[in-house]
């Protein structure tokens, strides 16, 4: 069931091939409240595939939102109904990946030198749902990246209702970098996201890019009404316990060890219905970064959840390994 009272304050990014439902599953272990992304799925994949392969998720993921790619109106507002009936608290268009082969389907970041016809995308969804839609996007693409075409682009979609941009602080290259060099190597721009909310005071802004700690989260909320974290909820996801206590009001947070006797029945039975132990493990590999016995932790994960019999007992002597080290 939907929560029409979500918060925005904190939230991890979709992360293609990293914020799947196991890793989502594992998340809200440490963080009942940050909401989460899925990957990006594209409405395409949910007009032809395996729609509850696609969007099946656990009740205990909520809030969590679902991400869409797609430039076809009619098609992401199918896409947006059925993300709705899965009980999604937010539909999220996507306006901001710069990967070629994304640009090349016509949707991601491309679409914001279009900023009628995402507008149009957006309506047409909305029209459809009763939850929020909302857009991620850049600061601008390619060299088409001055303020006013920013400006341009979110007066245009907030004309049309969209009243939620989650931006990434940072203009995409459609071409010569990577995603990971879109990432990186385009400057953070986070002042520009502070004037478009300024310019947009009724609007709600989510500022991401570069956001690796608490101090960082600090520094935005005075300019922005929330912000969204990306690799960093990877790389170290018991971050999001810090995040938990900090910002939310339930503050009884799962030390390490408990948030694994947590998820072991969830991999148990994932395991048992066939799915490789490796894709859930590869998600807590860097769940103890920084204690004392992390590298016998991911060593030993590494090295044996890929065997064709491994179960739960590969992660359970794999925390035994850190009480060795303590």
């Amino acid at each position: 069931m939907a929560n029409p009272n979500t918060s925005r304050l904190v939230s991890v990014a979709p992360m293609m091939d990293y914020t799947d439902r196991h890793d989502r599953y594992f998340l809200r272990l440490i963080s009942p409240d940050v909401l989460l992304y899925t990957e990006m799925i594209t409405a395409l994949a949910l007009e032809h595939g395996n729609v509850d392969y696609l969007l099946a998720y656990d009740a205990s993921e909520h809030p969590v939102a679902l991400q869409l790619g797609g430039s076809d109106p009619n098609l992401l507002a199918k896409g947006a109904k059925l993300g709705e009936s899965y009980g999604y608290d937010e539909i999220n268009l996507n306006v901001g990946c710069p990967s070629p082969r994304v640009s090349a389907g016509r949707f991601g970041a491309c679409l914001m030198l279009e900023p009628e016809w995402v507008a149009d995308c957006v309506s047409t969804m909305q029209a459809q749902v009763s939850i929020p839609v909302t857009v991620k996007c850049r600061t601008g693409v390619d060299e088409q990246d001055s303020y006013e075409q920013l400006h341009h682009f979110i007066s245009t979609l907030a004309s049309a209702g969209c009243k939620t941009f989650i931006i990434h602080a940072r203009k995409a290259w459609l071409s010569g970098l990577s995603p990971r060099q879109n990432r990186e190597i385009p400057p953070l721009q986070y002042e520009t996201v502070y004037q478009i909310k300024k310019d947009f005071p009724g609007l709600t802004v989510i500022i991401n890019g570069g956001i690796q700690s608490v101090s960082d989260i600090d520094r935005h909320l005075p300019h922005v009404d929330g912000v969204m974290i990306g690799r960093a909820a990877y790389s170290n996801p018991y971050l999001l316990a810090e995040i938990q206590s900090k910002y939310f009001k339930f503050k009884e947070i799962s030390d390490r060890h408990a948030v694994i006797k947590k998820f072991l029945p969830y991999i148990h039975e994932q395991v048992r219905n066939g799915i490789k132990l490796s894709a859930i493990t590869r998600h807590i590999l860097g769940l103890f970064q920084g204690q004392r016995g992390a590298a016998a932790w991911r060593r030993h994960l590494s090295q044996h959840a890929h065997q064709p019999d491994a179960d739960i007992h590969v992660i359970e002597t794999a925390l035994s390994l850190l009480q060795i080290s303590i």
